[in-house]
């Protein structure tokens, strides 16, 4: 298996507590203190070597060197199925809640958008093989933990992934400004499913089309755009209200 580094001390402690198989943790020189202690705690607790470095070791094993000074040294993220997403939501008793990335590059929006799904209740992330950020070290210190929580697929044909969701009575929603009503303004209640395009390009063309409707976000500044992941952080919010009404409806 190849090999992957968790950097940071959130996340480092989140991969420890959801049991994540970690081979070693490597923790800078006189780096002491706070939240550190903890994570020793549990590391011993679980066998896990801790080695003492020179903090220029994790600065060149971080593609950043916000490490805080603890890199976990892990076996790649695995991914899970579709099938895995939509029965972890059955078990829930409620609708799916999907979010569907359309080659999202920047690890840090994607770390961003686990963050948000997290936090709103997302049954799970479906990102294409090619042209897509995999789940990075980097991926993980952007998503502050979250990446432990958040199952993610990863598919060789979006489109038709799009195709066998729609065939289970999952709706599908493209963020695009060619959408014909504000997010406010539609349904987003019921079994869904999100989708976000590039950052640069947006939603493809043939996937813009596979989607059941569009919904825009009122802009009138001067800019034209949102970054990909606080667009998705908006409307994964949309709704996430939109639930919570309904539930109190009820």
């Amino acid at each position: 298996m190849s090999m992957d580094n968790i950097a940071g001390r959130n996340p480092v402690m989140e991969a420890l507590k959801s049991g994540r198989e970690i081979d070693k943790i490597l923790i800078a020189k006189g780096t002491e203190g706070g939240s550190l202690i903890k994570i020793i705690g549990k590391a011993k607790d679980r066998g896990i070597p801790i080695q003492y470095v020179e903090r220029q070791k994790l600065n060149e094993m971080s593609s950043s060197d916000v490490h805080q000074g603890i890199i976990a040294t892990v076996a790649a993220y695995e991914y899970c199925e579709v099938e895995d997403i939509l029965e972890n939501a059955k078990s829930k008793g409620r609708d799916p809640f999907l979010l569907i990335l359309d080659e999202i590059m920047d690890p840090h929006n994607l770390g961003s958008m686990m963050r948000t799904a997290d936090a709103v209740g997302v049954d799970g992330i479906i990102i294409p093989k090619r042209r897509s950020v995999g789940l990075t070290s980097t991926v993980a210190k952007s998503s502050a933990g979250a990446i432990e929580y958040v199952p993610v697929a990863k598919v060789s044909n979006i489109a038709q992934t799009i195709d066998k969701i729609k065939d289970m009575g999952i709706w599908v929603a493209g963020a695009d400004m060619s959408g014909s009503k504000e997010h406010y303004n539609m349904d987003l209640k019921g079994p869904l499913a999100l989708v976000i395009g590039n950052e640069g390009e947006g939603i493809s063309r043939l996937i813009k089309e596979k989607c059941d409707f569009l919904i825009k976000l009122p802009m009138v500044g001067q800019v034209s755009s949102l970054n990909a992941s606080v667009a998705a952080a908006v409307l994964m919010y949309e709704v996430f209200r939109q639930r919570s009404h309904s539930d109190i409806q009820k």
